[in-house]
């Protein structure tokens, strides 16, 4: 089901861990890794299309993950000609993609790369959100880098306090015969 200028709809999805990495498949039997994504059926929404894909290449149900936002438009990047097969050539011009940002819920356990019979990945592990673009076939990174950034503004926000640093969480304060006194913050300024 290609459109009118020849893309095929698909979807992507970035799946993230409670410490905001990503699951990173390497593509069977290659060198290259990438995100789980595929092709919209005919008759799917891209929320349907993503959820079976991300049972047919990871092995989670829709109860292991929690969506977080998507894009809000679609993303597109053409194929080179010589990746596309010739009975299509002229055409087929490329994909056209919505992203999907998904928590894990669920466990690394409950992933199953060999879900179907026709696995995508031969190995996966978490990776920095930020994931090093230049291991992602050329033709699809700068759509994988709109991807990230767009999804960026979803990401839950790190709880970054490390209570063995106690500057600036102190409740109380030495006045200066050493009794300690609490400290009382300081007003708002009005407006």
């Amino acid at each position: 089901m290609l459109d009118r200028e020849g893309f095929r709809p698909n979807v992507g999805i970035v799946l993230l861990n409670a410490k905001n990495q990503v699951f990173w498949g390497k593509r069977l039997r290659t060198h290259s890794w990438q995100f789980p994504q595929g092709g919209i059926k005919h008759g799917e929404s891209p929320e349907q299309a993503m959820f079976r894909e991300l049972h047919e290449e990871v092995g989670l149900r829709p109860e292991h993950v929690q969506i977080m936002g998507r894009t809000r438009d679609w993303l597109r990047y053409e194929v080179p000609e010589h990746y596309i097969r010739r009975d299509a050539r002229g055409h087929y011009r490329g994909q056209k993609q919505i992203w999907f940002l998904l928590r894990l819920v669920g466990r690394d356990c409950d992933m199953n790369l060999r879900a179907t019979d026709h696995p995508e990945f031969d190995a996966w592990r978490w990776n920095d959100y930020w994931v090093p673009l230049d291991v992602v076939i050329e033709f699809k990174r700068g759509v994988y880098e709109l991807a990230l950034t767009e999804l960026a503004r979803y990401l839950p926000r790190q709880n970054t306090h490390n209570r063995y640093l106690r500057a600036g969480l102190r409740t109380h304060r030495q006045d200066d015969d050493g009794a300690l006194a609490p400290v009382v913050p300081a007003p708002a300024p009005s407006r």
